[in-house]
């Protein structure tokens, strides 16, 4: 089905119903209405553009009107294809949607009890309720299971106690637009990680924005300082209490991040495919050289094979199938595939590659926060590698 993606050359979206596919529509005429008109003057800025907020949030991608009035339910394919659109447009933007409709509203539902999650997920699917997931901190990102250092302790009370948070955070995408951090702490009774819904204006809770960054200009990543911040016993999520049920969130997360990294392949190759088709170097379009072509072959067959493997995840996880070995591998793989695609596009695009104007030049600078975040290439190949040999092999 290239007609719907010109970067899809088995047709997987076919795998759409007709209901899917017109929220998906709807979804692409927001996109090229309100938001890449405003990319390239953000990006540069450093800047999140805030007027693409209320256009994105009122489409209700989590609750996509076309799918529940013909009687489907949301399904996990209708989730991936959502993400691949947005990444395809840009990495920023699908980095934040993910933020709520991945991250966060995954750690609710698997984190959060029964009540919890009957009381909050509605509110996180319609953005009443905004919040981000804070696991990393400044010193901790690949070893966060042991190196955690935020800590928890509770202070018991006739109201039913609190817990006292103190600690800092790196690299929190979305902070800013956020009402509440998903704050994984370690409980100092039991060591135990566990997770805390902290408003973003509780006392004590200081936001600071990440400057000077290279690469998802337009995302804001915070660092986060919490210093005797105070939450009641309600906002622990009851389903948390080991980073063994951290890494099960995490198993769902990095397979939102595989997609992504495959609509950001798609939309690297796209764009480099209109320029390569609308430039003149000899007399001819660029797109007539045979290296060219044998560089665009490359990049459509990388999409392709990522596109396979997300897909094939999925299907898998819709079934009960839910592997942290495959997750990793999804990640591992598509981060790969679109570093590899995004460098390619940038040479076919020659000094232009590197400039806003034509896409491209995004996609090759944001291909690396991609390649890194949800787990860099060497712990996701540490992961499959465990499944393969029964050995870990982390230190």
């Amino acid at each position: 089905m290239t007609d719907f993606y010109p970067s899809d050359q088995y047709g997987f979206a076919r795998l759409l119903s007709d209901a899917e596919r017109a929220a998906l529509l709807r979804l692409r005429s927001v996109l090229d209405e309100h938001v890449r008109p405003v990319l390239n003057d953000h990006w540069e800025r450093g800047e999140f553009p805030e007027s693409i907020i209320e256009p994105l949030v009122g489409l209700d991608m989590m609750r996509p009107a076309e799918v529940l009035a013909a009687g489907e339910k949301v399904r996990g394919l209708f989730g991936g294809f959502r993400n691949f659109e947005l990444a395809r447009v840009d990495a920023s933007v699908v980095t934040f949607y993910n933020a709520q409709s991945g991250l966060f509203r995954t750690t609710v539902n698997l984190g959060g009890s029964q009540e919890q999650v009957a009381a909050l997920d509605p509110r996180i699917a319609s953005y009443e309720y905004k919040g981000v997931f804070a696991l990393t901190e400044p010193e901790h990102g690949s070893d966060i299971a042991g190196g955690l250092e935020t800590a928890a302790t509770f202070e018991p009370g006739a109201d039913g106690g609190h817990w006292v948070i103190n600690g800092a955070k790196r690299w929190i995408g979305g902070a800013a637009q956020a009402d509440v951090l998903a704050v994984f702490a370690r409980d100092a009774t039991d060591a135990n990680v566990k997770c805390f819904l902290v408003p973003t204006d509780a006392p004590g809770v200081k936001l600071s924005k990440i400057e000077r960054k290279t690469s998802l200009r337009i995302m804001q990543n915070a660092d986060i300082d919490f210093i005797d911040v105070k939450v009641p016993a309600s906002a622990r999520l009851a389903n948390i209490n080991s980073f063994a049920d951290v890494a099960a969130c995490l198993r769902n997360m990095r397979s939102d991040v595989a997609w992504i990294a495959a609509g950001a392949a798609a939309g690297a190759y796209e764009a480099a495919l209109k320029y390569v088709s609308e430039r003149h170097q000899f007399g001819k379009p660029l797109a007539s050289f045979q290296l060219i072509q044998e560089k665009l072959a490359t990049m459509l067959t990388n999409v392709t094979a990522s596109l396979a493997m997300v897909v094939s995840l999925t299907q898998a996880q819709e079934e009960g199938i839910y592997k942290d070995e495959n997750s990793a591998m999804a990640k591992m793989f598509t981060a790969r595939m679109l570093r590899e695609t995004a460098a390619l596009a940038r040479e076919v695009c020659g000094g232009n590659g590197i400039v806003l104007d034509y896409a491209v030049a995004r996609f090759h600078a944001d291909a690396e926060a991609i390649y890194s975040y949800e787990g860099t290439d060497e712990i996701n190949a540490l992961i499959l590698g465990r499944a393969i040999t029964g050995i870990g092999a982390f230190r």
